[in-house]
């Protein structure tokens, strides 16, 4: 593989925030234009939820205060790193040393990078769930490992994710060095069960495995439903990374504010990639951590019940059409939505919805490539703008159902 064929496998034309960039092809447009604002479902609305009250606040100071901000120590600012590490440990029920086991990144997508980074060399094969985060697959690529699929059963389930435990044991059998997920799921949404989290920790453990948990959506998990996060468990890998941010529950995706922790020296592998890469999280930005499960009382618990009722509602609209499936999301902002056989492929079908009703939209094969009639969205929207878009959606796909 040359170097252009290399970045050629990274696409972006369909990552969150690209789509409105794209100009429709000429297709064979039926019927007028649907009225209704723009809703761009591949990302959260930030507008729409506001940012952890007092961010701007802290962040103001973070920067006012100058150098001792702006270049911390590649991990991060002491004061911070303490902070986060109280917090998190008090949040998932490890005992994180803020000195050995924590480091803060631009963003999670950024920790995502660099624990991939510290994780895989050329020709190592990691396994990964089909369906689950798009940059999952390009990354694994990207570092030159060998992708080995699992599949998640999440349609026919409930109370669970619905992993192929079995599969992922011939993965680790066969010589996956490593295992990527994100819990809750993106894009569909499940939780996995404490009895599926244990038993990846014992498989991961039992063959000397390697795992990369990405927990960013786990403090907005729904009412009901039960969240196990792994490093809490008894039985761990010797190899384990934890990836969580506030960037998208507290809308804090402007500040790139993640964090990753686990394994001493997996996470020191980490700094010094990020030395080459960052440098640090935004430095000024870092500063906004001390906002981090500070919220005012029931504001967290606000949030989580407003995504509920848009979620509910969007659910709605969906079940009332012909042909048209979606798990009802356990946490996060995400659905992932199975449609009917329609007379154009899927990408045309996204170009058309985003011309005729201005809904853009993920295609499904950002998260597998067999996942040709579904599409992701991120719910995280003005109720009122989500379900009137849902609805223009479904108005243009039934001008291009299959007889």
């Amino acid at each position: 593989m040359n170097i252009v064929e290399k970045f050629a496998m990274l696409g972006i034309d369909n990552a969150p925030g690209q789509e409105s960039l794209q100009k429709s092809e000429r297709l064979d447009l039926r019927g007028e234009k649907l009225a209704g604002p723009r809703v761009d479902f591949s990302h959260g609305d930030v507008d729409a939820h506001l940012p952890t009250p007092g961010s701007f606040e802290v962040f103001s100071h973070g920067f006012f205060e100058g150098g001792a901000q702006a270049y911390t120590p590649y991990r991060g600012r002491k004061t911070v790193l303490e902070h986060v590490a109280e917090k998190l440990s008090a949040f998932n029920g490890a005992k994180i040393d803020p000195a050995q086991n924590l480091i803060l990144t631009p963003g999670t997508q950024g920790a995502l990078f660099l624990a991939m980074g510290a994780n895989v060399m050329p020709g190592d094969k990691v396994a990964i769930i089909e369906p689950d985060y798009f940059a999952n697959r390009k990354m694994v690529e990207f570092f030159g490992g060998e992708l080995v699929p699992v599949q998640m059963d999440y349609a026919n389930v409930s109370g669970k994710a619905g992993l192929d435990l079995a599969a992922l044991e011939k993965a680790f059998r066969d010589g996956a060095k490593l295992f990527l997920f994100s819990n809750p799921n993106n894009p569909v949404g499940c939780v996995y069960s404490c009895e599926e989290i244990r038993a990846i920790a014992a498989l991961a453990k039992k063959y000397g495995a390697a795992l990369i948990v990405d927990e960013l959506y786990s403090r907005q998990v729904y009412p009901g439903v039960k969240y196990t996060h792994l490093a809490a468990q008894k039985e761990v890998p010797g190899n384990l990374i934890t990836i969580i941010g506030p960037s998208k529950t507290e809308s804090l995706s402007g500040f790139r504010l993640g964090a990753a922790f686990g394994s001493a020296d997996v996470i020191e592998r980490m700094e010094k990639l990020q030395a080459i890469m960052a440098l640090r999280c935004p430095g000024y930005n870092q500063a906004v951590f001390f906002t981090w499960f500070d919220e005012p009382a029931g504001w967290m618990d606000a949030r989580v019940a407003e995504h509920r009722r848009i979620r509910d509602d969007i659910m709605k609209v969906l079940a009332a059409a012909k042909g048209v499936s979606a798990r009802a999301t356990d946490g996060g902002s995400y659905l992932f939505v199975t449609i009917p056989e329609l007379d154009v492929r899927l990408h045309a079908f996204i170009r058309i919805v985003r011309e005729l009703a201005d809904v853009i939209v993920t295609p499904g094969t950002e998260f597998g490539p067999q996942f040709l009639h579904q599409f992701r969205i991120n719910f995280s929207q003005d109720h009122d703008k989500a379900v009137a878009a849902m609805e223009r959606l479904l108005a243009v796909m039934d001008r291009y159902r299959k007889n």
